[in-house]
């Protein structure tokens, strides 16, 4: 069996790293999305609500059976022992599903993975298990002007956002590859992006929407 490229992508909130990503998938790459299965995961009968029950309570579980997103969310940005404890029962459950995916990708012929990790610079085991780390990096009122288009959120509640991740010097000290995505079209990331498909096996002959 080949072996394929193991591609970390990460990048701070609004920096397009969800667009890099749809933009690599498009050139042939099997993208593995930290965040959609920390999601499934969380969802309905998801693997990791009995822990979580058991430990926060039923409170923070909706009328579904989902994690309630909201109770939680204001918990784990007010008290960091309680986010902790939180990434120790869903971040494990994350990486297992994540090789899961990587091995049957892998086993249907995919020359390139990339594993799409918001938190990729923040962690102590990821770099050493991929062969490439590439950061989506912009400026940060760039980062607050999206997400508040985006989300329509309000500035401080994306400045604490940004604040409770790692700072753009350090998202960058791990990469061995940086896209400025600041000031540039669609069009103009994903002319990058097919620039720099080749180099991580990927083929240009996939159809790309330009």
């Amino acid at each position: 069996m080949h072996s394929a490229l193991r591609l970390g992508l990460t990048g701070g909130i609004g920096s397009g790293k969800s667009t890099v990503a749809t933009l690599l998938a498009q050139c042939g790459a099997a993208v593995i999305d930290a965040d959609a299965i920390s999601r499934t995961l969380t969802a309905p009968e998801g693997a990791a609500i009995p822990a979580i029950r058991e430990t926060f309570g039923h409170d923070f579980i909706s009328y579904n059976g989902a994690m309630d997103r909201t109770k939680m969310h204001a918990k784990v940005f007010s008290e960091p022992r309680s986010r902790q404890t939180l990434e120790d029962i869903v971040h494990p459950l994350v990486n297992q599903s994540m090789w899961q995916q990587a091995r049957q990708a892998e086993n249907a012929g995919s020359a390139c993975l990339v594993f799409d990790i918001p938190l990729l610079a923040e962690s102590t085991h990821w770099r050493a298990s991929l062969h490439h780390v590439l950061v989506i990096d912009c400026t940060r009122h760039t980062q607050i002007a999206r997400v508040m288009q985006r989300n329509t959120m309000a500035q401080a509640q994306v400045e604490a956002i940004i604040a409770s991740q790692c700072t753009r010097e350090h998202r960058i000290k791990v990469a061995d590859g940086v896209i400025f995505n600041d000031g540039i079209t669609l069009q103009g990331l994903t002319r990058l992006v097919r620039v720099l498909a080749p180099s991580f096996g990927l083929s240009l002959s996939h159809p790309t929407v330009l």
